[in-house]
């Protein structure tokens, strides 16, 4: 089923229609789709590189608009969507989501644009959590924004050899930005 989704989700992108979708796609993502916008941006960055960063705003501009929706469903329906939660697999992962936004707040949201972590859990957390919407959207912006910008940079620069490696080492690369995130918020801490 995911692998039918997801090939649906690359043809999309080659549609005349294909920032709309991606900019869709990345809203939905955001707050309760399992594909993430990279697989639209990748394609659509390497049909046409000179959109490149036209590319990575709507799908920034997109995603953060849609963990404004997950962050509404967070504040209004955690209760509700807790069960479901549970039955995706996703509650552990919410778990640690709030932990993680006790302890730091905007940089769990910051953390959260390069995570291989699904998005959307951060997005209802901080929902769940009450925490201030604009310390949300701006951690949103620039996580979700560097995440995006980066993607279709490289996309650009190496072409469809990167779109091999990206799908071969996409937690990988997810977990090496993540690090640096942390060596940069404990950097910015210890000066």
């Amino acid at each position: 089923m995911w692998r039918a989704l997801y090939a649906r989700t690359v043809r999309l992108a080659g549609h005349r229609h294909a920032p709309a979708w991606l900019g869709g796609l990345a809203f939905a993502e955001s707050s309760f789709f399992p594909i993430p916008p990279d697989a639209m941006l990748v394609p659509m960055t390497l049909a046409r590189p000179a959109r490149a960063m036209r590319f990575a705003l709507i799908t920034t501009l997109g995603s953060v608009a849609g963990g404004l929706l997950g962050y509404l469903i967070g504040a209004l329906f955690i209760d509700s969507i807790a069960p479901w939660l549970d039955e995706l697999g996703y509650r552990d992962g919410y778990d640690t989501v709030r932990h993680w936004f006790a302890a730091y707040g905007f940089w769990a949201v910051l953390f959260a644009g390069f995570a291989p972590v699904p998005y959307k859990l951060f997005t209802l957390a901080a929902g769940g959590l009450g925490m201030p919407l604009l310390p949300f959207v701006a951690g949103s912006l620039v996580g979700r924004g560097a995440r995006f910008v980066l993607i279709a940079g490289l996309t650009r620069a190496l072409g469809p050899v990167f779109e091999q490696r990206l799908l071969k080492y996409l937690d990988w690369i997810g977990w090496t930005l993540v690090a640096l995130v942390i060596v940069g918020y404990v950097g910015y801490r210890l000066i």
